[in-house]
C-alpha cells in the first residue's frame, strides 16, 4: 500500500508547458487516488504566457491542483533578467500575474533561493504585497 501524501510536479522544464498533460495527470491522480493526496506544481510562473487566453489557474484547480510554488526567485524585475535568463520581455511581470491570478483558486506559494545577487528581503515584500506565503530554497551548485 502507497503512502503518499503529495504529488509535486517540477523537475526539468516548466509543467505548465505541457498543460495538457499536467491536467490529464492530475485528473487521473485524483479519480484514483483521491483526497488528502495534496497535488503541487512548481512552476516558474510563465502558465499564462505559455497558455494565451487560458485561465491556467482555474484549470489548474478544476483538475485538483492544490497549490502552486512559484519561482518569484527576486524582488525586481532587473535582478530577474540577470538571474533567470528569460527568453521573453516582461517575464518578471508575468511571474507576478501568475500569483495574483493564482491566489483565488489555489494556496499560492513564492519561493526564492538564497543567492549574493538575490535580495530576500526584497522577495519577500513582493510575497507579502501579493497576500503569498514566501520561502527561500538553499542554492545547490551542480557539477557536470
Amino acid at each position: 500500500m502507497r503512502s503518499w501524501v503529495e504529488v509535486v510536479f517540477c523537475g526539468f522544464g516548466e509543467p505548465t508547458e505541457r498543460l495538457e498533460v499536467l491536467l490529464s495527470v492530475t485528473r487521473w491522480i485524483r479519480q484514483h487516488y483521491g483526497r488528502p493526496l495534496k497535488i503541487r506544481v512548481n512552476t516558474n510562473g510563465h502558465g499564462y504566457v505559455l497558455n494565451k487566453g487560458r485561465d491556467v489557474a482555474a484549470e489548474l484547480k478544476a483538475a485538483g491542483v492544490d497549490n502552486v510554488s512559484v519561482s518569484l526567485n527576486t524582488g525586481d524585475d532587473e535582478t530577474y533578467r540577470e538571474v533567470c535568463k528569460p527568453t521573453f520581455e516582461g517575464a518578471y511581470e508575468a511571474v507576478i500575474e501568475f500569483m495574483h491570478k493564482a491566489k483565488p483558486f489555489l494556496q499560492v506559494e513564492a519561493t526564492a533561493v538564497r543567492m549574493p545577487e538575490v535580495d530576500l528581503t526584497k522577495a519577500q515584500m513582493v510575497a507579502d504585497g501579493l497576500g503569498v506565503k514566501f520561502r527561500v530554497r538553499e542554492y545547490i551548485p551542480c557539477f557536470y
